[in-house]
């Protein structure tokens, strides 16, 4: 993966970063957290390089439709590094407050000076004239051209906010993809095996750290803090684990029950093998599997963090499970790979990276991976299929073509059988979480399928 840029200044460090992921296919949470490591970037400098490379990331089309109404060449023509600074330096001036303009412009020049001088004068004057040019700058009508209005003023990619308009209509296709450019929540999943919720609330709250119930999943706290998660008390000692609040709800689906045995083909980093384990008292057996043994190795670290003992850990292709595996699971749960289009907050880059073309070759190994699971549920057993993506093909449509080849398994709808959380479903009965509806948790979806036959 390279070394840790470890620069002391925060947005030259930004600009390295960014312009790695620019030109390698590495998620930005990954150096992040190295450089961070690294410990050359101290108090709220920490805090400035974060804003910054999750800032562009996101805001980045945006920010290149400022480039272009200010710079006579169009931001694609213009050189990776003049680009990544341009951004660094607008993201500043339109997005952060506290950041004065003189430093937003004269920092930069700066880094220009530093990186690649040639450019400072040209940077210096697109990034002077933006701020001067603030009420002149244009988006598309909202009316005239939804798709662009979406696509320009909150950042997501074209293809994205059509299939948002499609699915969704216009009315909420624009506050979903605000929500969509927005810092997502820290969410905690309390390991009820070692603590209650309340009483983890108390000890968080004693430390100062604001923790607050979520509204759907009865384990899932909202946290506020400044500082890394590891240093959280309790964190160690695995009285909590960072989980999205749709990742929780999406393996409470599958109610799981003590001394059952559980399959989790696509378990890797183990956020829902592990819930599995609590959920069914750390009593049974789940059978974690991946591609990998670096994966498996973080599943059973953090089984082993949250005191867990039922997990077991298999290397594999999820598409081929072993044969003795056949009818072999009460419950199996397929978390399968997908775009992360429900988890674009997170990992920005990730949605500059992907198109149309992706979910359908996605979509292949979804359908081979979904049939595969099928063959281990024994008569009567559970199967439930889930992705952190939004779209349909990734989704429903995988589903539905499966259920049409399978008359061994019926959809359940889990309106019916949730009625608690009954505005979590469609319907047909699909589970689907959206942020701009659901208290800004991760957009996931979710189907739950009996076998019958």
């Amino acid at each position: 993966m390279g070394e840790p840029v470890s620069s002391p200044n925060p947005r030259r460090a930004a600009a390295d970063l960014l312009l790695r992921v620019e030109h390698e296919v590495i998620f930005a949470d990954q150096l992040m957290n190295r450089e961070l490591t690294a410990g050359l970037l101290l108090g709220p400098d920490r805090g400035l390089f974060t804003e910054l490379v999750y800032g562009v990331l996101r805001r980045r089309g945006t920010l290149d439709h400022i480039i272009g109404q200010f710079s006579k060449q169009p931001p694609e023509k213009l050189e990776s590094t003049v680009l990544i600074l341009l951004r660094i330096g607008l993201y500043q001036l339109f997005f952060l407050d506290r950041v004065p303009v003189s430093a937003a412009v004269n920092e930069t020049v700066n880094l220009a000076t530093a990186m690649i001088p040639r450019a400072k004068g040209f940077i210096n004057a697109v990034l002077r004239s933006a701020d001067r040019g603030r009420q002149t700058i244009t988006y598309p009508d909202r009316e005239r051209d939804p798709v662009g209005f979406l696509s320009t003023t909150y950042s997501h990619p074209l293809w994205l906010v059509e299939q948002w308009l499609a699915q969704l209509g216009p009315v909420e296709a624009e506050p979903l993809a605000a929500a969509m450019g927005e810092k997502p929540p820290l969410t905690a999943r309390v390991n009820t095996l070692l603590i209650s919720r309340d009483d983890l609330i108390a000890k968080l709250t004693a430390a100062g750290i604001s923790a607050t119930p979520c509204r759907y999943s009865p384990l899932a706290l909202a946290l506020e803090t400044t500082g890394g998660v590891e240093q959280l008390p309790g964190f160690r000692e695995g009285l909590f684990t960072i989980q999205d609040e749709s990742s929780q709800l999406a393996a409470l689906l599958l109610d799981p029950q003590p001394g059952e045995r559980i399959l989790d083909l696509c378990a890797a980093p183990g956020g829902k093998a592990t819930l599995l384990a609590q959920l069914m008292e750390n009593r049974g057996e789940v059978v974690a599997c991946d591609l990998t043994d670096a994966k498996l190795l973080r599943v059973a670290e953090n089984a082993a963090r949250l005191g867990i003992s039922i997990i077991s850990t298999l290397r594999g292709d999820a598409t081929a499970p072993p044969a003795e595996f056949r009818d072999g699971f009460q419950r199996v749960l397929v978390d399968a790979p997908c775009s992360g289009l429900g988890v674009i907050r997170r990992n920005p880059e990730g949605k500059w990276r992907k198109g149309p073309q992706d979910l359908l070759r996605l979509a292949v190994t979804q359908k081979k991976i979904l049939r595969a699971a099928a063959g281990c549920v024994a008569p009567g057993g559970l199967l439930l299929y889930a992705t952190c993506s939004t779209s349909l093909a990734e989704n429903e449509t995988i589903v539905d073509e499966f259920l049409a080849v399978h008359p061994g398994f019926v959809l359940e709808n889990g309106k019916e059988l949730f009625p608690h959380l009954a505005d979590l479903f469609s319907e047909r009965g699909f589970f689907r979480s959206w942020p701009h509806r659901h208290d800004g948790m991760d957009g996931f979806s979710a189907a739950r399928l009996r076998r019958i036959g």
